[in-house]
């Protein structure tokens, strides 16, 4: 029976192997077709409408069509297309359609603004930066549902430590809607009239700093919805329109076929990375289809430092070459350049791990952008700090090398008293306790009561049908949090034979469909806490990783 067992395993990793590399594009990049985004497409046909309302009227209409056909029977929108109600997009998709298409959107807005009532409104959102943007386009669409609006402090960019560790990636954004505050709020008083004037050119300097590092390509971290943001914050102040014509180009340039917008316009290094690591715990690691990403992992290492947000160069990006460097996908890169054939003399993985080590934080967590940042969602994450675990582990630090030891100390004061850990770009809990263990276990902590209690969290998580979901009594389970899982609770030592272990390997068998593939579900984070979306490429490297686990795990207890 065990035989008949690992045959399917190997038939399944087989066939979900041969999907991912459907996807490789002959540069080496794994693709996918994930969904419109409603807020990319909200942002993207307001900035074209304020900033060249003649020649982008087609685009614009397109993308307001599109997005009265996307909304929810309850009147809200999802993140993405077909996602269940999320109050921010709702916000942002019905003040859109009131500002750039009133006639046509009449019966739309009036259902979104009956949603946002029966939702709570802008007064349930505790980010006071997204509770400043939603209101922000609330006022720009003259809807009374904006409340009062906070003046913002455009003079923090005169600080740029201050602004790094406050702001850190959302620099760009500040910028676009404190610039927009020209069209949304009356005139300041004489004093902070004076201060803006002071702190205008350091902001222009900024965006001016990122478009020469982008290559003058207007993409503003090949994101609609903060290039949006800024062109609109531009446009309506009457700054810089040589930046505005370049976003104006982007947003053209990356519409969807259907009139809307992704909410990442480019995500290549992030598939890549994960479809390299996951086909290489699926015994791929010598195919020699994994060249071409190797050298596209090359091609893209940040040669030149990104001065904004301080990060030196070696380091990647999720997009290209010219991104905005993150220890996300740098982790994930490195995880994959240190298994796979020739690692033992690849100058840029030597390279990247100093850059690594380098941008870790002096707590000996590591951040997503900005190193001891004091922005809750760049940084500290206990679900990055365990990627730069494994990455070090996998490249041959050993248990006791520092950064190591420092990064593992950090994780277990991060426990939640359940047991359970955070993880700010994927949905809590699930994602961030499997990782966190795996992570431990890494770092030899497995035995550590800390790794014991997220072990015993992630097996009550379960679900009844074998797999697992966020950590809630009523969630639905997904094949990423199942697969982050089962590979986590071998690591920790649960045996292959195991029933827990068993039922979640069934589960995930038969979640695949006959093509190959493993359906994605919405954890990746956005906004955390009010928006997510899916990325069909994690989702498959994830669930090739964890068969690849169970099948080694079984071949071990064997011999």
């Amino acid at each position: 029976m065990q035989s008949v067992h690992i045959d399917q395993i190997t038939r399944a990793i087989s066939a979900g192997a041969e999907e991912m590399f459907r996807r490789q594009r002959p540069d080496g990049a794994f693709s996918d077709a994930p969904p419109g985004s409603v807020l990319g497409t909200s942002g993207s046909i307001a900035a074209l409408h304020a900033a060249d309302p003649a020649g982008s009227a087609e685009l614009v209409e397109t993308g307001a069509q599109w997005l009265r056909r996307y909304q929810r029977p309850d009147g809200g929108w999802g993140g993405v297309a077909g996602a269940d109600t999320e109050l921010v997009p709702t916000i942002i998709a019905t003040a859109t359609l009131h500002h750039v298409a009133p006639k046509q959107s009449e019966e739309a807005v009036a259902a979104g603004r009956r949603r946002l009532a029966e939702l709570g409104g802008v007064a349930v959102i505790d980010d006071l930066a997204v509770t400043a943007m939603c209101k922000q386009f609330l006022a720009l669409a003259g809807l009374p549902e904006a409340g009062q609006l906070r003046r913002l402090p455009l003079e923090l960019v005169l600080f740029d430590k201050v602004r790094r560790q406050r702001m850190s990636f959302r620099t760009a954004p500040f910028i676009g809607m404190a610039l927009l505050q020209t069209r949304t709020l009356p005139p300041p008083g004489p004093l902070r009239r004076a201060t803006r004037r002071l702190a205008l050119p350091t902001a222009l300097r900024l965006l001016e700093t990122i478009h020469r590092h982008e290559g003058q390509t207007g993409v503003l971290s090949e994101d609609p919805w903060p290039a949006a943001l800024v062109s609109l914050g531009l446009t309506h102040a009457g700054e810089a329109p040589h930046l505005v014509t370049a976003i104006t180009g982007f947003l053209r340039g990356s519409v969807r076929p259907d009139g809307s917008w992704d909410a990442v316009a480019n995500l290549d290094l992030t598939r890549s990375g994960f479809a390299a690591t996951g086909l290489i715990a699926a015994g791929y690691g010598d195919d020699p289809r994994l060249a071409a990403t190797r050298e596209l992992f090359h091609r893209n290492q940040q040669a030149e430092p990104f001065t904004v947000l301080g990060v030196p160069a070696g380091g990647w990006s999720y997009s290209g070459p010219r991104g905005w460097p993150v220890t996300l996908e740098s982790a994930e890169i490195l995880s994959a350049l240190a298994r796979l054939p020739g690692h033992d003399g690849d100058p840029v993985l030597r390279t990247g791990l100093d850059w690594l080590v380098g941008r870790q934080d002096q707590r000996g967590s590591w951040s997503l952008w900005v190193r001891d940042t004091k922005l809750p969602n760049d940084g500290p994450c206990p679900g990055i700090t365990s990627q730069g675990i494994i990455a070090l582990r996998d490249a041959g630090h050993a248990p006791d090398s520092p950064p190591v030891v420092a990064a593992a100390q950090w994780l277990l004061t991060q426990q939640r008293p359940d047991g359970s850990f955070h993880n700010l770009w994927y949905r809590d809990f699930t994602t961030g306790t499997a990782i966190v263990l795996d992570a431990l276990v890494h770092a030899g902590l497995g035995a550590d009561p800390v790794a014991v209690r997220a072990k015993e969290w992630l097996l009550r998580a379960q679900l009844a049908n074998g797999s697992w979901g966020s950590g809630g009594a009523t969630d639905d389970g997904s094949v990423e949090e199942t697969a982050w899982t089962l590979p986590a609770l071998l690591a920790a030592g649960v045996p292959a034979d195991d029933e827990v272990i068993r039922r979640g390997i069934g589960w995930l068998l038969g979640a695949q469909e006959p093509d190959g593939i493993w359906r994605p579900s919405r954890i990746c984070a956005y906004i955390r806490h009010y928006m997510y979306y899916p990325n069909g490429a994690i989702a498959q490297s994830l669930a090739l990783r964890a068969l690849g686990s169970y099948r080694a795990a079984v071949g071990a207890a064997a011999r």
